[in-house]
């Protein structure tokens, strides 16, 4: 899953990175206001973390922008700030959590862990389709009572389709959900359609239903 850090202390985000990372979230940060605005503009995340005083511009405006694009990012502000009042009014503006810093990694990542849940998977831990069932914590795929091998990709593949069931999602999209910052500097997608082969083929062989479906010159689509 996809996470954008906004936050000028350069220290504590690449702590952040760092830790998120081996949580096997897919991390991009945003060091000021305006980096941060195109970067919410042009992609797409399951989780912002929102500093609110940024160079250039207030993280609360930022928070009214993307309010604004009625996108279904989830956005947790971690502030300094951190008195009852600017609790309340992050909260109001549109923020799903509120952390004052200084705080520990493991719980800023169970409380992201916590939103994507509720936002993308009705707050379950575990989601069951059919006979086909995905652990979210434990990371683990089964087919009834078979388990599904996949690689940490692969699995990050299903997750993502799972929390975008029903819509077409295009190569671009998947690219940079698995490349991040890097996919506008490959030559192809290969690299994509290499990774969907493998899923479906593992899924099929397990006796899943045929559940990813192409969508001519689009994309892909998890259908149920």
């Amino acid at each position: 899953m996809k996470v954008l850090i906004i936050e000028d202390e350069l220290q504590l985000a690449q702590s952040i990175i760092s830790y998120l990372s081996g949580q096997s979230y897919s991390c991009e940060h945003a060091g000021n206001y305006d980096h941060a605005l195109d970067k919410i503009h042009l992609h797409e995340y399951d989780c912002i973390l929102l500093d609110l005083m940024l160079p250039g511009g207030d993280g609360l405006q930022l928070l009214e922008a993307l309010k604004k694009r009625n996108q279904h990012e989830g956005v947790i502000i971690i502030s300094a700030k951190d008195s009852m009042d600017d609790k309340i009014k992050g909260l109001q503006t549109g923020a799903d959590d509120y952390l004052s810093k200084p705080f520990h990694l493991p719980e800023l990542a169970a409380r992201i862990y916590s939103v994507i849940r509720r936002r993308k998977f009705q707050n379950n831990n575990i989601i069951q389709q059919g006979t086909l069932q995905i652990d979210l914590l434990a990371k683990t795929v089964h087919v009834g009572d078979v388990p599904v091998l996949l690689t940490k990709k692969e699995f990050d593949l299903l997750v993502y389709f799972l929390g975008n069931k029903n819509r077409v999602i295009s190569k671009n999209a998947l690219a940079e959900h698995l490349s991040g910052d890097m996919a506008g500097m490959l030559d192809s997608h290969s690299f994509v359609y290499a990774h969907i082969k493998n899923l479906k083929r593992k899924l099929t062989e397990a006796g899943a239903g045929n559940y990813l479906k192409t969508i001519y010159a689009t994309g892909y689509k998890w259908e149920i």
